[in-house]
C-alpha cells in the first residue's frame, strides 16, 4: 500500500498498544484490502534479556571441593532453556494461559499428574475466546512453565511432560 490514511495510523498505534498491554514482544498483521491494495505490520520491540547465573556458595578454606563434582548437579537439576527441551508443550497461539476452568476451581493438571494424549492441560484465551490445549502426548507433568493468567507467545514452552 502506497497511500497513508488516518484508519491505518489509528489501526497501528492500536497495535502498539496491544503491544505494551499484553507484554509482547512482537505482533504481525497483514490486511488485503482489494487485488492490489494491502498493508503488512509488523511491530515489536527489543526486551531486555536478563540471565542469572547461580555461582556455587563459597567454601571454608579447609573444606576443598573436587572442582568436576560442584557443576554436575547443577547442570543436571534444570535445562538451561526449557524451550529447547524436546519434552516442553510449545503454546500453539499468543494469548493468556489459564490453568483452571474457573477462578477457584482445581487447575486441569498438576506437576506429577499423569496424563493421556488429548486431555486438557490448559485454557489459552485469544480474542475472547477460549481455546482448550491438549496433551501432545501421554506421560507425566514433569514442569509447569506458565502462571495462571500469564500473557503467552506463540512457541512459548508451557509444559514439560516425560
Amino acid at each position: 500500500m502506497t497511500k497513508t490514511n488516518n484508519a491505518d495510523v489509528a489501526f497501528i498505534q492500536a497495535l502498539a498498544e496491544l503491544l505494551d498491554a499484553n507484554d509482547l514482544t512482537e505482533l504481525e498483521v497483514k490486511r488485503e484490502y482489494g487485488e492490489n491494495d494491502r498493508l503488512n505490520v509488523r511491530v515489536s520491540k527489543a526486551k531486555d534479556v536478563v540471565q542469572t547465573v547461580a555461582a556455587p556458595a563459597p567454601v571454608a578454606a579447609a573444606a576443598p571441593v573436587p572442582a568436576a563434582a560442584s557443576p554436575a548437579p547443577a547442570a543436571e537439576a534444570a535445562p538451561a532453556d526449557p524451550a529447547s527441551d524436546p519434552n516442553a508443550v510449545p503454546s500453539p497461539m499468543v494469548g493468556t494461559a489459564y490453568l483452571a476452568a474457573e477462578p477457584g476451581a482445581d487447575p486441569f493438571v498438576k506437576v506429577g499428574d499423569k496424563v493421556s494424549e488429548g486431555q486438557t492441560l490448559m485454557i489459552i484465551e485469544a480474542m475472547k475466546t477460549m481455546n482448550h490445549i491438549p496433551s501432545p502426548k501421554s506421560g507425566t507433568i514433569k514442569r509447569i512453565l506458565v502462571d495462571d493468567g500469564a500473557p503467552v507467545e506463540f512457541g512459548a514452552p508451557l509444559m514439560i511432560i516425560e
